[in-house]
């Protein structure tokens, strides 16, 4: 990392919000759609172990607090992948103990970690609670087993059901099911049961995305050889109103684009449903990444880590940070990212965030009836949301 990266970590302000998203790279097989920074056991052979990662994470922990202003606390933590459940609930318990060495957790600091339904348990989640969990994602993608299959997951539809329940059971307030929508093969029927499944089980958040064929996966494969059809916009875009709807109905509410919190008195997500950490994201919060392939953001630095367990792992051992690359953020990158993200939020982006042309441009907006004024934030319409990605290049271009 660079000297002026460095000083920028250093000089970042003590008092912001601080989050830490852990990435646990192992999965027990590849589903084709997915393009993550993930390997199976038959991939790493054995170049990399759970134990040299665990090693290489302890080790990339101590350094960021080292590099860190001190006293800086950390109010969200993530731990995705991969599939962090294959630790099970004593390796994810030393995960989240590892952090409590090197940081100071914030007050009601939010501790999340996805789970896959079929490496859970009753066990597993009151092992979680007891280290200190506060919100479990479980993926679920349908309830179709004709739509697993061409996901290719694993587990079985009414697992991610039972999980939640047990996460529940276990004491947890609040349990999040993703949803994958759009898969070729996936009829009407099989979203609205799937919806239905989603809110017969105590939970208090869903995320929904849209199939998304990305290049290097088997599924784009797939489609390249026509085996499977690209999936049809207009079919995705009747899919996410038939979501919304359905969630509305059952006193959910949207406060991003593809993700739904449980709606107070007044209507508007209640607080403590909402996953603060992908708000962190969103607000371009200072957030440290650590694990093979992570990503991180603080105070204007974006750096990105090696992306092999073993590579990362060994330069660890060696004294040096895992860096991949890294950029140092113009006045001009943030501003643009944060039309970007902010326009996705319940929140809108702020008047004052935009330039004069691109106020007019988001005015042209307003008219067209993709967004909403009320003087203070550009917020979009429900067919906005729809269009979010065309609404956000129609503001920013030059």
């Amino acid at each position: 990392m660079s000297d002026d990266a460095l000083a920028a970590l250093a000089g970042a302000d003590a008092s912001r919000p601080l989050s830490l998203y852990l990435h646990v790279p192992f999965c027990a097989t590849r589903c084709g759609y997915c393009d993550f920074n993930t390997y199976t056991a038959g991939e790493l052979g054995s170049s990399s172990s759970p134990a040299s990662w665990m090693e290489g994470v302890r080790a990339e922990l101590d350094r960021a607090a080292s590099l860190l202003a001190s006293g800086r606390e950390v109010s969200t933590i993530f731990v995705g992948g991969g599939t962090p459940s294959l630790l099970g609930g004593d390796g994810l318990s030393e995960l989240l103990g590892a952090v409590r060495q090197s940081f100071t957790l914030a007050p009601g600091a939010e501790v999340t970690t996805e789970s896959n339904p079929e490496s859970t348990s009753p066990e597993f989640f009151a092992t979680l609670r007891d280290a200190g969990f506060t919100r479990i994602s479980l993926g679920m993608q349908s309830a179709a087993s004709h739509v697993l299959k061409v996901l290719e997951r694993t587990h079985t539809p009414g697992r991610a059901l039972d999980a939640a329940r047990e996460a529940a059971a276990a004491g947890f307030d609040h349990v999040n099911l993703d949803l994958i929508y759009g898969t070729p093969g996936e009829r009407d029927e099989d979203l609205a049961a799937s919806l239905d499944a989603v809110l017969s089980v105590p939970i208090d958040h869903v995320s929904a995305y849209a199939l998304i064929v990305e290049d290097g996966t088997a599924f784009a494969r797939k489609v390249r050889r026509g085996e499977v059809p690209m999936p049809d916009d207009d079919v995705l875009a009747a899919r996410y109103e038939m979501i919304d709807a359905r969630l509305s109905d059952a006193g959910m509410t949207w406060y991003e684009v593809s993700n739904w919190a449980r709606a107070g008195a007044d209507g508007l997500p209640e607080p403590e449903s909402v996953c603060r950490h992908n708000e962190a994201y969103w607000r371009s919060d200072d957030w440290w990444g650590i694990g093979p392939g992570a990503h991180s953001h603080v105070n204007g630095v974006r750096w990105w880590n090696q992306k092999h367990p073993a590579t990362y792992s060994a330069s660890l051992a060696g004294g040096a940070l895992p860096i991949g690359g890294q950029e140092m953020l113009s006045d001009a990158d943030r501003h643009t990212e944060a039309v970007m993200l902010q326009i996705r939020m319940r929140s809108g982006i702020d008047v004052e965030e935009l330039s004069s042309d691109e106020r007019e441009r988001a005015d042209a907006a307003v008219v067209r009836g993709l967004l909403e004024c009320d003087g203070q934030s550009y917020v979009l319409t429900d067919a906005g949301r729809l269009l979010a990605d065309g609404v956000v290049r129609d503001i920013l271009v030059d």
